[in-house]
């Protein structure tokens, strides 16, 4: 895992966080789920990273690649 690579993932004190893979703390606290998917889909975008989407259980549930797929698709 890159460590620019950001990951939301449920916050502690409630709400919704966006770490760097890696990372202990967060880069961006928010209220909902989807603010964070949002924010961390451009940060994601603008460092052409992987994205990658937890539950409220912090399992992996969705990841998107925005530039350096280590694996793209064929054809």
């Amino acid at each position: 895992m890159s460590r620019k690579t950001p990951h939301v993932v449920p916050n502690r004190d409630g709400g919704w966080a966006i770490r760097r893979g890696g990372s202990e703390r967060a880069s961006v606290l928010t209220d909902t789920k989807q603010e964070a998917i949002d924010l961390g889909r451009e940060i994601s975008r603008n460092q052409h990273s992987e994205f990658v989407i937890h539950d409220k259980h912090g399992v992996i549930r969705q990841s998107d690649s925005h530039g350096n797929d280590p694996y793209p698709p064929r054809g």
